[in-house]
C-alpha cells in the first residue's frame, strides 16, 4: 500500500454521482501530474456481488472491475475539473462510459483491496481515453482502455 489517503470515501462522494452499493471506489492514494489516479477499493465477502458469482468461489465480476475503473477515470477527471472551476458544481459534470476494452488476467476474491490505476491519454473535445489497470496485492487483474465522454450541457 501507498502512502498516505488523498481522498476519502466522503471526499469521492461530493466528486461522483455513484453511492454505495454502486460506488467501487474508497479512497484516492496517488495523484500524478494531474494525468494519473491510483485509487482502491477493499474487496469484502459481504459485498452483495460475491453472494451469486460464484457461490463456494467467489470472485468479482469482470463488468464491476471495468466499472470500478470507470469510476476512477471519472474520479480523475472531476478532480481536474474541480480544481479548474471551483465554483462549478459538480453535479453539473456527466460523463457516461463510451468505450471499453479490458482484458482479464486473474480474478479478484474477497479480502483483497483492488488497485485501480488510470492514466488520461488524450482528449478528443468531449472524449477522454484512459488507459486503465487494477491489481490486488501482486496480481495482475486487469488491463485496457477505456473512453469516458463529457455529457452535452455539462459545464
Amino acid at each position: 500500500m501507498m502512502g498516505k489517503i488523498l481522498y476519502d470515501i466522503a471526499d469521492i462522494m461530493t466528486i461522483l454521482p455513484h453511492r454505495p452499493p454502486f460506488l467501487f471506489v474508497d479512497r484516492v492514494k496517488e495523484i500524478m501530474e494531474g494525468d494519473k489516479i491510483v485509487a482502491e477499493k477493499d474487496l469484502s465477502l459481504d459485498d452483495y456481488f460475491f453472494d451469486g458469482h460464484f457461490p463456494g468461489n467467489p470472485i468479482m465480476p469482470g463488468v464491476l472491475v471495468s466499472e470500478a475503473l470507470a469510476q476512477a477515470s471519472g474520479l480523475l477527471l472531476g478532480i481536474k475539473w474541480k480544481q479548474r472551476y471551483p465554483s462549478v458544481s459538480q453535479n453539473k459534470l456527466h460523463l457516461f462510459l463510451a468505450n471499453v476494452n479490458i482484458k482479464f488476467v486473474t480474478p479478484a476474491r474477497p479480502g483483497e483491496t483492488l488497485r485501480l490505476e488510470a492514466r488520461l491519454k488524450k482528449t478528443y473535445g468531449k472524449f477522454n481515453l484512459f488507459e486503465v489497470a487494477a491489481y490486488t496485492d501482486d496480481n495482475h487483474i486487469a488491463r485496457g482502455r477505456l473512453t469516458l465522454a463529457e455529457e452535452e450541457g455539462s459545464l
